[in-house]
């Protein structure tokens, strides 16, 4: 059986016992790291000891999903000396941060650095048993982003990542044991919009054909029951809020 568990749900800004957002996902004995928003390494580190992890996937250079990525290249450096690099995924804008975040280690000495620039897919573990396929498409956001998709040996999860209403969100969930979908707002952007509401997420698995939603990015502050709620009168599957330290069986 695969596992999700949740590193942070919040958006923007972690509200107080809570991180921004981030995931692992476990599948075979392969670890994946789906971004690192503030405050989630600290999290990543009770169960991946010296952030021992198969591949880390940051969807885009917003803060919020990426700042703990310096964290990370910090427990790398000082704590896996020697150790195999750990292949990272993501648009180019999201090295940029890191350099910024952190001049005085090179990325490249921890991270094996593979830009996403559009479409891509990429396998994860070197074993039949662990092997991940990944595919990232891209999504429309503020900034270049993408979502995920993590097809294992015994399960599938899709995380869009932040994202407006798209087309390619079916694709991306298509069929997918879990659907991990942004709910940022209450309202809906005016076109072009660039975050989902909880009914647009709902929207979006239940044209993938989803098995199972599980909202996140939640705005500091919202009702995260009302936005089950919403979400349910909309998608026909069971409908979850992400919250830290969650485990799901996938």
């Amino acid at each position: 059986m695969g596992e999700l568990t949740v590193l942070g749900s919040s958006g923007a800004w972690p509200e107080a016992g809570r991180a921004c957002s981030g995931f692992l996902f476990r599948d075979g004995g392969t670890r994946i790291v789906l971004d690192l928003g503030y405050g989630t390494v600290s999290r990543l580190l009770e169960h991946c000891p010296e952030g021992a992890v198969d591949a880390v996937v940051i969807t885009h250079e917003h803060p919020d999903h990426c700042a703990d990525l310096s964290a990370l290249a910090r427990v790398r450096h000082y704590r896996a000396a020697g150790e195999p690099r750990v292949p990272l995924y993501c648009p180019p804008g999201v090295l940029d941060v890191l350099t910024a975040a952190e001049p005085t280690i090179d990325p490249s000495a921890v991270f094996d650095l593979c830009p996403l620039d559009g479409r891509a897919t990429w396998r994860i573990g070197e074993r039949i048993a662990d092997r991940i396929d990944a595919l990232a498409v891209p999504v429309p956001h503020h900034v270049p982003a993408v979502g995920v998709r993590l097809h294992g040996p015994s399960a599938t999860v899709a995380y869009t990542g932040d994202t407006g209403p798209s087309d390619v969100l079916a694709e991306l969930g298509a069929g997918a044991d879990l659907f991990v979908a942004e709910a940022t707002l209450t309202e809906p952007e005016a076109p072009p919009a660039r975050l989902l509401t909880a009914e647009q997420a709902a929207e979006a698995a239940r044209a993938a054909g989803a098995n199972r939603l599980l909202l996140t990015h939640f705005w500091p502050g919202a009702d995260r029951a009302d936005a089950v709620r919403r979400a349910r009168a909309v998608f026909g599957g069971p409908v979850l809020a992400a919250d830290e330290g969650l485990v799901l069986t996938v």
